[in-house]
């Protein structure tokens, strides 16, 4: 074990994470209980990031120790591996300043000295332990144990594994690899890159929740070489198998890239778009007329799931939109190359991927949504901007999700021409999203007509029986409406006598 001695080592922390140390320190040695601060809190501590949660190692049974904090502390206690013994603790409110909604404090068990729990950790970065010495308002004084020189490769930006075994162990660290390299800026040693590629067929086997937690974090990361990197390590397609096929699908001549290429580029414009990455074909002329506000940029950060935001889920769909083009791809006898139907099988296949990685019923809906109508937007008109009555049956088909569609279509045209695209033809296809954009916030009555008659009005009025017809009536108005042609109760009823009148010649 090589035990650094740094007694004069004081690390920064809030007053919260201080005082909620001191609540479990004091408990501990009440009950005498040895303990270490161990894992993430260790490395987030030494690199001076923010961090809501905390590991410790007791030498005791955790899963008999843990219910007993969360009593003392009033928090609520949640097993999580009974065969290993961990078990974690969720408190808030914890009586000092703080920007955290809550705390999660993960209890494992370790017998004798703590190297062997440190042993069993993921990565180097992550196998380090705080013998707490000092415990102040605003900082702590530590002995720092490390036996795995994890700190050297803190400070050198390296993720390394312990051993060999940390991913056999535990499949879902091969993602885990990945995502913290990205989210820290790190680079992964030689030696792990080649066990997460001889590996990369086990994360078949881990759970698809577990699997959707790191691919969504790994999303909300604007690193344009992070799918690619991912291919590269087999991890991608071994998460995703449905993208492989693409890799071999040519396009036509308007398309700079095959359909991977394409999709992996669309992920990176989404980024782009939503003002968190670059795009190496331009930047300043391309972002001067495409549509940004403090309202997108709200609506993009809004929490879809536990985990997932609009944004990340824009991401995603930017991955899948293309993926049923492998099996929708024809030739016609004059060379002309189509894929018809691929939006529609987009959808079913996408839906499929999120419900094997048991994304919920919302996020597969909003991704689906997506897929399906990502031609939509171009499709709207043959003439320069859209009517109104084109923008109503816009919205009614997609919902708030039109606005997500709006921006995976620009990202779309960006990573189909690539480095060809024309200022000119891109000025004219922002023109109709700022156009749409401007519509959807500036006049609600457009997106969603307010009531002017319903079912029991064609029902007393008219004299018609319950039935499909009373639908379809209602929405003849409902467009007529959001056209501008008929606004008031009175109106709506005149024009629907005329129509019936029609029907009856």
């Amino acid at each position: 074990m090589i035990a650094v001695d740094e007694k004069d080592l004081k690390l920064v922390i809030e007053p919260a994470a201080s005082l909620l140390l001191t609540k479990v320190s004091n408990f501990l040695t009440e009950h005498n209980v040895r303990w270490y601060v161990v894992g993430g809190f260790v490395r987030d501590m030494l690199l001076g990031r923010d961090t809501a949660d905390i590991d410790i190692a007791v030498a005791a049974d955790a899963l008999e120790v843990a219910p007993k904090i969360a009593v003392a502390l009033g928090g609520k206690y949640v097993p999580l591996d009974r065969v290993n013994r961990v078990g974690r603790v969720v408190l808030v409110n914890q009586g000092a300043p703080s920007t955290k909604d809550q705390w999660e404090l993960d209890f494992s068990t370790f017998e004798g000295n703590v190297d062997p729990d440190l042993a069993q950790r993921d990565f180097t970065i992550d196998a380090m332990a705080f013998d707490l010495l000092q415990l102040k308002r605003d900082h702590i004084g530590v002995r720092l144990i490390d036996p795995f020189n994890g700190r050297n490769d803190l400070r050198q930006g390296v993720i390394r594994a312990v051993v060999e075994t940390a991913f056999t162990s535990d499949a879902a660290r091969l993602l885990r690899a990945v995502r913290l390299a990205a989210e820290l800026g790190f680079r992964i040693s030689p030696e792990t890159e080649t066990l997460l590629q001889r590996y990369s067929s086990l994360i078949a086997g881990v759970s698809g929740e577990r699997v959707r937690e790191e691919l969504l974090r790994l999303l909300t990361v604007p690193r344009a070489d992070l799918l690619p990197y991912l291919d590269r390590l087999g991890l991608l397609m071994a998460v995703i198998p449905e993208l492989a096929q693409t890799k071999e699908v040519t396009q036509p001549k308007e398309h700079f890239w095959n359909v991977f290429d394409h999709s992996l580029k669309t992920v990176v414009a989404v980024d782009f778009l939503l003002r968190q990455g670059k795009w190496e074909y331009g930047n300043e002329e391309i972002l001067a007329t495409a549509p940004w506000s403090e309202v997108l940029a709200q609506h993009f950060a809004l929490e879809v799931s536990s985990g997932s935001t609009r944004r990340s889920l824009l991401k995603l769909a930017a991955l899948l939109h293309d993926i049923a083009k492998p099996r929708t791809k024809t030739i016609e006898a004059g060379g002309r190359m189509r894929f018809l139907g691929h939006t529609q099988d987009g959808a079913s296949m996408a839906a499929d991927v999120l419900e094997r990685l048991r994304f919920s019923g919302k996020e597969v809906k909003l991704v689906e949504i997506m897929v399906r109508h990502h031609l939509r937007p171009m499709q709207m008109s043959q003439e320069k901007l859209p009517s109104r009555r084109a923008i109503y049956r816009y919205f009614r088909d997609t919902g708030e999700t039109g606005i997500d569609i709006l921006f995976l279509s620009l990202a779309d045209h960006l990573a189909t021409r690539g480095p060809h695209l024309s200022l000119t033809g891109w000025q004219e296809h922002a023109d109709i999203v700022n156009y749409v954009l401007a519509q959807c916030f500036q006049e609600e009555s457009l997106v969603t007509p307010p009531k002017l008659i319903d079912g029991h009005d064609l029902i007393n009025i008219f004299g018609m029986s319950p039935g499909v017809k009373i639908g379809e009536l209602l929405e003849v108005v409902r467009e007529a409406q959001a056209s501008g042609e008929l606004a008031t109760r009175d109106e709506a009823l005149a024009y629907l006598r005329e129509r019936l009148a029609k029907e009856t010649e």
